[in-house]
């Protein structure tokens, strides 16, 4: 499955969220280690929530970009 991800530029780096997965955050110096810090962080939140009987939520988000 594929989930979106949400990532903010901040002062010191970037942050990031998925919104399918309430709690499901992470941070970064770089894009690509945001990027990389978020697979693991959905990965982990999923692994998590079947270890608690969970189902995890089917992903249903979608991010796109607007010119404006």
């Amino acid at each position: 499955m594929k989930y979106a991800i949400i990532i903010e530029k901040n002062k010191n780096g970037y942050g990031a969220y998925a919104p399918d997965l309430p709690g499901c955050i992470s941070t970064g110096l770089t894009l690509e280690e945001i990027k990389k810090n978020m697979t693991e962080a959905v990965e982990l939140h999923i692994e998590d929530m079947k270890l608690q009987h969970h189902r995890p939520p089917k992903p249903v988000s979608i991010a796109e970009l607007v010119e404006v």
